[in-house]
């Protein structure tokens, strides 16, 4: 009888256990900072729109910039990506806290400072979640993720209590200070990391070409799809709390900042109680059926909160918030990464972070404006009927069940050797495959051929097509393009182990005597538009 995984297993690895006792260090920072930011606009401002609005100035850079810091993760170092990330958000912070000893902000400018740190937050991000899986083994990714939730509302359950004792006492700039500080653990934590990295023959991909690759890889994947709609709900809907909280403990609950603090630390301490259980409800239940809960949780939290008016009534519906919250986010992640190849990790991690973070935006802004109009209550428990929604989404468009693909390199491409000298830039190239089928055989073909053009195209083909000849019906021929030779290769080494299942099954359906015969071809006018095709010279060394 097999034993279940310690969710603490992923803490025996050195680096992993050094960057997650730093980032502690800096969630702490940022949640001091998150309090301070708050209280501070609660005290400036009397428009509950503009308060809520500082988490959205927070959320709103990831669904912003998620995507291009995707690329930039998955095409340069990502310790570099961190550690500059980092230093960026170091410099801002000490803006912000300057500013406010000097008593210089505004409301808007409030909202500038917090939308830098959200910036650099953005380009952190999936360098972090993408080197998880640098750090630890593919089997211990799960609990890895769910340690990074755990780590953070370990120090929820007790930075924004910290962070309301320090604003009552010392003010926002004090709190502003201390996030100030609190970067500079991680960043040595991750300047004493030294990863070692396959290096890539391949030239690096432009920008704007990885982030096509990477819109392209997720949309032609349709699990990872279902993955970043139910997280753009989510977000939506589950950011009602956190967006209205700072109200909700003033006008309601009649509380400073000390209220305001621990009720953030009981959905801290919520979120951990839900960290430790991960591992056990996934072996009880499916993904979908803890999505589900976690929906039907934060609607039963958000209605709580939005009728209650004592403290200790609310802070029992944000426990169940905080568990709910940290089971469905850290689902989301785990099944995207679990579901990507390392080539690609980044930009899908981002895409998710921009799918749930820009709900979180979106939400921040429509949960924000309600209150402005009907109070804050009516819109918490307007938010959870939309949670209920959300979980009824599950019956049409439920998560993908959660499993490990091998997703680890084909390796079975060989790059032929060519007659024609061409450069990496040269193209387009024409790729065709030829295969003999059996005229019984002909509709699994066409089955297995859907799948065989979602895997082309996912990986970077472009006119995918499948035709059949007129005079010899048993031969078909697939065909596709790709932009240059490099873009052939690199389209090849993508093939993961996974994919290998509709290769061989191909190969198996194939009649001829020989392999599928392939032929690979450069598209060419009959006047070359450059000469990025040449000859070798014949030397004579007699």
């Amino acid at each position: 009888m097999s034993h279940p995984r310690s969710p603490l297993l992923p803490l025996r690895n050195e680096a992993y256990r050094r960057i997650w006792f730093a980032s502690i260090s800096s969630n702490l920072g940022g949640l001091i900072q998150g309090v301070g930011a708050a209280w501070m606009m609660a005290s400036i401002s009397t428009s509950e729109n503009m308060v809520a609005l500082v988490q959205a100035s927070n959320t709103a850079p990831i669904m912003l910039l998620s995507l291009i810091a995707g690329a930039i993760a998955d095409s340069f170092d990502r310790r570099r990506v961190m550690i500059g990330a980092q230093l960026f958000m170091i410099m801002v912070s000490a803006l912000l806290a300057l500013f406010a000893f000097l008593d210089l902000l505004s409301p808007w400018g409030l909202l500038g400072f917090t939308f830098l740190i959200g910036c650099g937050t953005a380009l952190n991000n999936p360098s972090w979640q993408a080197s998880i899986g640098d750090i630890v083994p593919r089997t211990d990714l799960p609990a890895a993720v769910s340690l990074n939730s755990m780590g953070f509302n370990i120090t929820r359950s007790v930075g924004p209590a910290i962070g309301g004792l320090i604003v009552a006492v010392a003010g926002a700039a004090a709190a502003f200070t201390v996030n100030t500080v609190s970067y500079f653990a991680l960043t040595y934590a991750l300047y004493r990391w030294r990863p070692e990295f396959p290096k890539n023959p391949l030239p690096r991909e432009q920008l704007g070409q990885a982030i096509f690759a990477g819109i392209r890889y997720v949309s032609m994947s349709p699990n990872l799809g279902k993955v970043l709609f139910r997280g753009f709900v989510f977000g939506l809907t589950a950011t009602a709390i956190m967006s209205l909280l700072p109200i909700v403990a003033r006008d309601q609950l009649n509380g400073g900042p000390l209220v305001f603090g621990g009720l953030l630390g009981a959905f801290g301490f919520g979120a951990i109680i839900g960290a430790l259980n991960n591992q056990r409800l996934r072996d009880l239940l499916s993904s979908e059926d803890i999505v589900r809960v976690s929906f039907a949780g934060f609607a039963v939290a958000a209605a709580m909160t939005g009728v209650s008016s004592s403290v200790w009534l609310t802070a029992v519906a944000l426990v169940l918030a905080g568990a709910c919250w940290v089971l469905a986010l850290s689902l989301f992640n785990t099944v995207v990464q679990l579901s990507t190849p390392r080539w690609v990790v980044g930009r899908s991690l981002s895409l998710y972070q921009t799918a749930t973070f820009g709900g979180m935006a979106l939400g921040s802004w429509l949960w924000g404006s309600i209150a402005e109009s009907h109070g804050s209550g009516q819109a918490l428990v307007a938010s959870s009927f939309l949670m209920i929604a959300g979980l009824l989404i599950g019956y049409f468009l439920p998560m993908p069940a959660f499993k490990t693909l091998d997703l680890d390199p084909l390796n079975r491409f060989a790059e032929p050797a060519l007659r024609l000298d061409i450069r990496p830039r040269s193209g387009p190239i024409v790729v065709q495959v030829d295969f003999e089928i059996d005229d019984a055989d002909v509709s699994e073909f066409l089955h297995v051929m859907t799948e065989r053009r979602r895997i082309r195209i996912r990986d970077g083909a472009r006119n995918w097509a499948l035709m059949r000849d007129l005079e010899n019906p048993d031969l078909w021929t697939e065909t596709y393009h790709v932009a240059t030779w490099v873009d052939y290769v690199r389209h090849n080494q993508r093939r993961t182990k996974a994919d290998a299942e509709i290769t061989d099954r191909l190969r198996d359906l194939h009649r001829g005597k020989e392999p599928p015969r392939v032929h690979r071809m450069i598209e060419r006018q009959a006047i070359p538009p450059s000469d990025d095709v040449f000859h070798q010279p014949h030397i004579d060394h007699h």
